[in-house]
């Protein structure tokens, strides 16, 4: 029996791993799939695939994309959430904070460099005309634990990350959110180390097609929403928002979307130059 070690974020969008995972579906086709939740985000599964700890990430489109033209040896081999993910900005519930126009200048907490929502901080930037070098400024926390406690304490101003997430910290009253900045791509793409993708082509085919036949019908399973709402401490009403804005996907990313993604990221100075679509993307 094959060991495939799989990462991604503990959060509702990889659901479909757990449930392929609990029912038996990996080992009846001979695969002994080692799922680790990483809540350092996408900079973390990025060292990760690096060091071979980890065979395939579910992971940020944008934060892949950045690693593989910057050395990591892995290859995007489908899409997994096609649609955007909403990131929320969130400030200190007791902070003077009212509107991203007075972030500008301010200090964002990010869970590592070349992580989401380090790169998200340049979207947001961009899209409200702040100066790059000027107006972005950061603040290292490692994970949402480190977020509580870099906004709480006013170590760090604002942060970014995915609404849905974020958003019983806010019912709670530790964040306040003052707006949300979505991806102008798809969200999620499933990685692989490349060596991973010349050796197991097989392995990895049946991983995907197991995983899609749950993506393919996810909406559909009976009380679904009720399920995400109990397994991640969700208002039933946020999951049903969540799931109706959601829409996975069983394709590989196209090559319009990859250049869309670079031209982004080196329009803000995150890449300095790019790949084509054939050095980023393996087609199975």
């Amino acid at each position: 029996m094959k060991t495939v070690n799989v990462g991604g974020v503990p959060e509702h969008f990889n659901l479909a791993w757990y449930l392929a995972l609990k029912s038996g579906t990996f080992k009846k086709a001979g695969i002994n799939l080692r799922w680790k939740d990483y809540y350092g985000g996408t900079g973390d599964m990025c060292k990760s695939l690096r060091n071979g700890d980890i065979d395939l990430a579910v992971i940020l489109t944008e934060g892949i994309i950045k690693d593989i033209v910057e050395g990591n040896p892995s290859s995007i081999v489908q899409t997994f959430v096609q649609s955007p993910l909403i990131w929320g900005i969130h400030v200190a519930e007791s902070s003077s904070y009212q509107t991203i126009s007075d972030l500008r200048g301010k200090k964002a907490a990010i869970s590592r460099y070349g992580s989401g929502s380090h790169l998200m901080a340049y979207i947001n930037a961009k899209n409200n005309n702040w100066n790059l070098d000027d107006d972005l400024h950061f603040e290292v926390i490692k994970n949402l634990d480190g977020a509580i406690k870099g906004l709480s304490s006013g170590a760090a101003d604002y942060f970014m990350w995915e609404k849905f997430t974020t958003k019983p910290i806010v019912d709670e009253g530790i964040f306040r959110r003052i707006g949300n900045c979505p991806t102008p791509w798809p969200c999620f793409v499933i990685a692989a180390r490349n060596e991973f993708i010349e050796k197991h082509p097989d392995e990895l085919q049946t991983i995907l097609d197991i995983v899609n036949i749950i993506t393919e019908d996810f909406k559909d399973i009976p009380s679904i929403d009720n399920t995400i709402a109990n397994r991640y401490n969700q208002k039933l009403e946020d999951v049903q928002e969540w799931l109706s804005l959601t829409e996975w996907s069983q394709s590989i990313i196209d090559e319009e979307t990859v250049i869309t993604v670079q031209n982004q990221l080196e329009n803000l100075g995150i890449i300095t130059n790019q790949f084509p679509y054939n050095k980023l993307v393996k087609k199975l």
